[in-house]
C-alpha cells in the first residue's frame, strides 16, 4: 500500500494501536468498563478516515471523562473499605464493653458456681399467667427445688433461684412453665439463664459475633439481653 503524506499501513495511530493492544493483554487489573472504552477508543481509531482524522481534542475529552469515571469508581471503593473498617472498629469498641456482663442465653442449664450460690434468668411467655413455676433438676434428673413467681403477664421475667446450702456447685437444668386457661395446665415456656461474658469473638466486619462463656461459644442471635 502507498503511503499519503506519511499516513498508511505504518502511521503512527497503528504503532500506538499495537502498544494499546499489548497492554490491554497485559494489564490484568484493568476494570471492566475501562477495557471496554479503550476498545473503543481504539475502534474509533482504527476506523478513522486517515485523510481526515478525528479532532485531537475529542480522543482527550473522551480520555478525561474516563479518568473522571474511574476516579469515581475508586471513590466509591475507597468509601466502602473506610465504611466496612469503621464498622469493624464499633464492633470491636462494642465487643470490649460487653466483656464482664452478664448475657441472658436461650438455654435450660443454670450453672452453680459456688456451693450454696444462686442463678438468674429470665422466663418468657406470650400469654398471661395464672403461675409461673420454675423447676430445678440435678445431673441425674432429680427434682432439687421449684420456685413459684405467680401470676405475670405476657413479656419477658427475671428470676433468680437460691440454691440450698447443701446443694453443691455445677450444671442443673432449668424447666420453666406457665399456667394458663381455664383448666390451670401448666405449659413449658423459654428460659434465658445468665452467665458472665468471657470474652467476644468477632465476625467478618463485625457480623456474627459471638459471647464465649463457661458453656461455650453462643451466637448474639441467642443472647435474650445483657445485664
Amino acid at each position: 500500500m502507498s503511503n499519503v503524506n506519511g499516513v498508511g499501513s505504518n502511521n503512527v495511530f497503528e504503532q500506538i494501536n499495537q502498544q494499546n493492544r499489548e497492554q490491554s493483554t497485559q494489564t490484568d487489573g484493568m476494570s471492566e468498563d475501562r477495557q471496554m472504552f479503550m476498545k473503543l477508543l481504539i475502534a474509533q481509531l482504527q476506523n478513522q478516515d486517515p485523510t481526515s482524522p478525528a479532532d485531537t481534542s475529542d480522543f482527550m475529552q473522551q480520555m478525561s471523562t474516563m479518568s473522571n469515571v474511574e476516579s469515581i469508581q475508586n471513590l466509591a471503593t475507597t468509601m466502602e473499605t473506610m465504611s466496612n473498617t469503621l464498622v469493624s472498629s464499633q464492633a470491636a469498641l462494642q465487643a470490649s464493653s460487653m466483656v464482664g456482663q452478664r448475657a441472658y442465653v436461650n438455654t435450660n442449664i443454670a450453672q452453680l458456681t459456688q456451693q450454696g450460690g444462686a442463678v438468674d434468668g429470665v422466663v418468657s411467655t406470650d400469654v398471661s399467667a395464672s403461675d409461673i413455676r420454675v423447676s430445678i433438676y440435678d445431673g441425674a434428673g432429680n427434682k432439687v427445688d421449684q420456685v413459684s413467681m405467680g401470676a405475670m403477664p405476657p413479656g419477658d421475667h427475671n428470676f433468680v433461684w437460691q440454691a440450698n446450702e447443701n446443694l453443691p456447685a455445677g450444671n442443673y437444668r432449668i424447666v420453666a412453665e406457665a399456667a394458663s386457661g381455664a383448666d390451670g395446665g401448666y405449659e413449658e415456656v423459654a428460659t434465658y439463664m445468665g452467665f458472665n461474658i468471657n470474652s467476644v469473638t468477632l465476625g467478618q466486619n463485625g457480623i456474627g459475633m459471638k459471647v464465649n462463656t463457661n458453656i461455650g461459644s453462643i451466637d448474639m442471635s441467642d443472647v435474650k439481653q445483657l445485664g
